[in-house]
């Protein structure tokens, strides 16, 4: 039939691109339902220490393995040149994130104190685990619509763009998540009287803190809870001396004078900039996933070692295959993770649900529409690789994930707005159900017409 009526081709189409759309997010919902009931502080079916052991095998061992099997093996020189705007597209979607979320703070006028916080939760999204697991869960059927290779290639391009997202967290997140200079005494006091008052610590931290981030207790530092940038950077006149420490004692060593090398002391603001740096943990960068990546880029670039690693008679065959039968459990164990996490509920948040609402709605339902032009224009210019969905699949997609459950962990570690993130990461990743469900079904039509 014609003449603007639906055939019944058409509409057995249509169903089955729901069905397809949906039936991986319904995959991982279950998933995430049987750690949810394992988790259930009813049920304690399996005790959080459990999750917190497992949200470290995933960390340093499933998803290290998975990226290493999966990027290493479908990585080239050729490919490398051709995948470069997938950590652009991390990049830009970082960007228009920063600009939503300060629309965000404009309109919905959260505290003061969370002002930069709200901005951030906006701007940074998981391009990591989350992604992964939906990758393999829309593979994970026979009549997937990006065909026999679907999972290597969509797990290469996801990993491809990790490194960039994982630079982004350590140095820019890190220091934008210090607490705000005005408010620093309020909002250190708090920190500081719940951690005198629970001397089990790692008991009690909130499960979403180990999740991407396993052992960040002993990554606290001295400064790490106090606003060392605008220590370093501002006079303070208005605040106590004591609250912070001493620009000359972040020296190494501490006991130079500096009045007498005062011919050969660096200018101060070179000075400033080099005490910064030196507080950066930069050194988090390299952890299991990062180190994979290179490995993977590193070997998949030679081609002699490459066939010495990868292929079925290569000599390293039985490692790789090892390797893989490891990665098959990372997806699971993620959401099993996530229900974990989903199951301690909502901690008590002091944002307002304006704010919350408002930073969801901005996340999971504009940040995808801009996403979309993003890719469009991106096409139009001929910066994607031609005739594969896949691709375009992966660069929408990190436009549609929820915040990082790495800033909760970012969160805890510089002593601010704690419970604040553990309250949007759930509410976010509650709703995301049903917004990548329905951005998940848009993409799918719109890959038709690539």
């Amino acid at each position: 039939m014609s003449g603007g009526y639906l055939t019944f081709g058409d509409l057995r189409s249509q169903s089955e691109n729901l069905l397809s759309a949906v039936v991986p997010l319904m995959k991982l919902l279950s998933l995430t339902l049987i750690g949810l009931i394992l988790a259930h502080p009813k049920t304690q079916l399996v005790p959080r220490a459990t999750f917190k052991l497992l949200s470290k095998i995933v960390f340093a061992l499933f998803l290290p393995c998975l990226i290493f099997t999966q990027l290493g093996e479908s990585i080239t020189l050729h490919n490398f040149t051709l995948w470069w705007f997938i950590p652009v597209n991390v990049v830009i979607s970082t960007v228009i994130g920063c600009i939503l979320g300060y629309l965000v703070a404009i309109i919905c006028r959260p505290p003061p104190e969370y002002f930069r916080f709200t901005i951030i939760m906006t701007a940074f999204g998981n391009t990591g685990n989350l992604p992964i697991a939906i990758v393999g869960s829309v593979c994970h059927s026979a009549d997937n619509p990006f065909g026999p290779d679907c999972q290597r290639t969509g797990v290469a391009y996801v990993s491809f763009a990790q490194w960039v997202a994982v630079i982004l967290v350590y140095t820019l997140v890190y220091h934008m998540m210090e607490p705000p200079l005005e408010y620093y005494e309020i909002v250190d006091d708090g920190v500081e009287i719940e951690e005198q008052e629970m001397p089990n610590a790692d008991v009690s931290r909130p499960l979403l803190v180990e999740a991407e981030w396993p052992g960040i207790e002993d990554k606290v530092t001295v400064y790490s809870k106090t606003p060392l940038i605008a220590r370093v950077f501002n006079s303070i006149s208005n605040l106590s001396q004591t609250s912070f420490p001493d620009l000359d004692s972040m020296e190494e060593g501490g006991n130079r004078s500096p009045k007498s090398i005062r011919c050969l002391a660096e200018p101060r603001m070179v000075r400033r900039i080099r005490i910064v740096a030196e507080q950066t943990p930069i050194r988090q960068i390299l952890q299991p996933p990062t180190i994979a990546s290179l490995l993977a880029i590193i070997i998949g670039l030679v081609p002699v070692l490459k066939s010495f690693v990868f292929g079925y008679d290569a000599p390293l065959a039985f490692i790789t295959d090892s390797l893989e039968i490891l990665a098959g459990a990372m997806v699971p164990s993620v959401m099993l993770i996530l229900g974990g996490m989903l199951a301690e509920g909502p901690n008590e948040s002091k944002l307002g649900l304006r704010t919350i609402v408002g930073v969801t709605v901005a996340r999971l339902l504009v940040l995808p529409l801009l996403g979309i032009g993003v890719v469009a224009l991106a096409d139009k210019l001929n910066f994607l690789v031609s005739g594969d969905p896949m691709y375009r699949f992966v660069l929408l997609i990190q436009y549609s994930m929820p915040s990082a459950i790495l800033l909760g962990a970012i969160a805890s570690l510089r002593g601010y707005a704690v419970s604040e993130a553990s309250a949007l990461l759930f509410w976010q990743h509650i709703f995301a159900l049903f917004s990548l469900s329905m951005y998940i079904f848009i993409y799918f039509r719109l890959l038709e017409y690539v």
